[in-house]
């Protein structure tokens, strides 16, 4: 009697296996030593240990998801010179672009000018900043002073290795720019700093340079987007900076830093 409980209790109850982990390295990498491994946790996946969704997600929840594409797109747009410096857009007419209403486009361009991309233009809509050279030299020196000596403190502590695991973020950056991809660059450009900041273990410090990275990249009053050999020539700064910091050669990661900060798209 006693076992036949016990395989009911067992049948009741089964076991459930772990989630498994998963491997981050990219394929084919060459110089990293080990592979990363993320829980599923981390992507945001369902694991057994997480309360199951609701059938039918809550409105407010649908609401941010298409306010977070919306701001997406709109910075995409901003990037790639489709929205144009010192031009007036309503709500209304994006939405319509967009084909979603005019809420999830105003409350996207609320958070665009609190990055100092637009700026509201009462009973009109929002207006393009008219980035000027004055501005972006302003921020390269800012973003200079707060980011060149943690990256040369990093070159001295941080392992070769470490930094030929970056390699594939470098990568990805080179061919946004071989595609003449100004957008994609864009976000590849904030997530290879974004990777080399973090290795400070400073989570202030990553956000700050990332907002300070973000302004950086909106285009300049009335100027063309940036030419396809500048962006070539911007991502194969990323390179060289990984490998200047492996080898521990600080003047050059210095001078690499500062140029690429001074440059069109840095």
């Amino acid at each position: 009697m006693e076992q036949s409980t016990a395989r009911d209790r067992a049948t009741e109850r089964p076991h459930a296996p772990s989630a498994p982990a998963v491997s981050v390295r990219a394929p084919g990498q060459p110089c990293a030593p080990a592979e990363h491994r993320v829980p599923e946790q981390a992507r945001g996946e369902h694991t057994h240990s997480e309360p199951a969704a609701p059938a039918q997600s809550p409105r407010p929840v649908q609401r941010h998801s298409v306010r977070g594409q919306i701001l997406q797109a709109l910075r995409t747009s901003l990037v790639g010179g489709e929205l144009v410096p010192g031009e007036v857009y309503s709500a209304p007419a994006l939405g319509e672009r967009f084909g979603v209403s005019a809420t999830p486009v105003r409350e996207a361009m609320q958070q665009l000018a609190l990055e100092g991309a637009v700026e509201v233009v009462p009973n009109r809509g929002f207006r393009v900043i008219q980035r000027t050279p004055r501005e972006l030299a302003e921020l390269a020196e800012v973003r200079a002073l707060l980011e060149i000596p943690v990256m040369l403190r990093l070159a001295r502590t941080v392992p070769a290795e470490r930094w030929c695991e970056l390699r594939p973020l470098a990568e990805a950056t080179a061919a946004a720019a071989a595609r003449g991809d100004r957008a994609h660059y864009a976000e590849t450009d904030r997530a290879f700093h974004r990777a080399v900041l973090s290795l400070a273990g400073n989570d202030q410090l990553v956000a700050v340079a990332d907002d300070l990275h973000r302004r950086s990249q909106w285009p300049l009053m009335a100027a063309p987007v940036s030419r396809h050999a500048d962006l070539v020539a911007d991502a194969a700064e990323h390179t060289a900076l990984l490998d200047a910091l492996a080898a521990q050669d600080l003047t050059v990661v210095q001078s690499l830093v500062r140029e690429h900060f001074t440059g069109a798209d840095g």
